[in-house]
């Protein structure tokens, strides 16, 4: 249990600062700077939902712990939370322009 928790706290640094660049680019494309605004943090969650969703789906079956309570999240699930975190990717730069 111990290395499976210290496996998701690697992969959500990993991926989460990977993503986090990529997200940085995209918006440096558009010109959109959050710096002091409080918006900045919606790119974050929408980051974690991301992987919370690729976690359950793909990489918790491939960990140290294994359970028969494993199961991936539904495809209803999957597409709302994507949809979600897209939307909150989105919405950053629409408010940061008004």
């Amino acid at each position: 249990m111990i290395l499976e928790l210290i496996r998701i706290i690697l992969l959500l640094g990993i991926l989460g600062v990977f993503m986090g660049f990529l997200v940085n680019i995209i918006y440096g494309i558009f010109k959109v700077d959050f710096g002091n605004s409080y918006l900045g943090f919606l790119p974050g969650v929408a980051i974690l939902i991301m992987f919370f969703v690729f976690y359950r789906n793909k990489l918790q079956f491939s960990g140290y712990y294994k359970s028969d309570g494993q199961v991936k999240l539904s495809k209803k699930v999957s597409i709302t939370l994507v949809s979600c975190s897209i939307l909150l990717l989105i919405i950053g730069p629409l408010f940061h322009l008004i």
